[in-house]
């Protein structure tokens, strides 16, 4: 393990962390959801990064943002992708935009789970904009 001069981890493996169980957004199914990083980490307006595993059938709800952004970086699996009203398909490498004001969602209708990575980045330096990690996930706060 790395860490800066403030005792924060800078490499963190996703082998060594438990994945939690939430539902994703009011998504169908529970997914693995892990806070890699969190805004606490970041010196810049870095509000997350996040790994989310989707079992088949799982989703992460349709969801509109505010004040940030957020990129979606799939791994493994496919899917279908909702993004602004539209509906395409993404697999490994793809890595799709979701800006501030855009409503998205992935659902995994595949027979292989999904991972991904979720960036979220606060607009006009906003770092203190970003949603709490410690929100219900019941309620749909989870970022994935």
């Amino acid at each position: 393990m790395s860490v800066d001069d403030a005792g924060r981890e800078r490499v963190r493996s996703l082998r060594d962390d438990r994945l939690a169980e939430v539902v994703a957004h009011g998504g169908e199914g529970r997914i693995g959801f892990l806070r890699v990083f969190d805004r606490h980490d970041f010196a810049s307006p870095l509000h997350f990064v996040d790994y989310a595993v989707l079992p088949p059938g799982a989703s992460i709800g349709r969801h509109t943002h505010g004040r940030d952004e957020e990129l979606y970086l799939v791994l493994a699996g496919t899917g279908t992708m909702h993004l602004d009203g539209r509906e395409f398909r993404v697999g490994p490498g793809s890595v799709i935009l979701n800006r501030a004001g855009g409503t998205h969602g992935l659902r995994n209708d595949s027979d292989q789970e999904i991972r991904l990575f979720v960036v979220e980045v606060g607009l006009d330096g906003a770092r203190d904009a970003g949603r709490d990690a410690g929100r219900d996930a019941g309620s749909g706060g989870v970022h994935a």
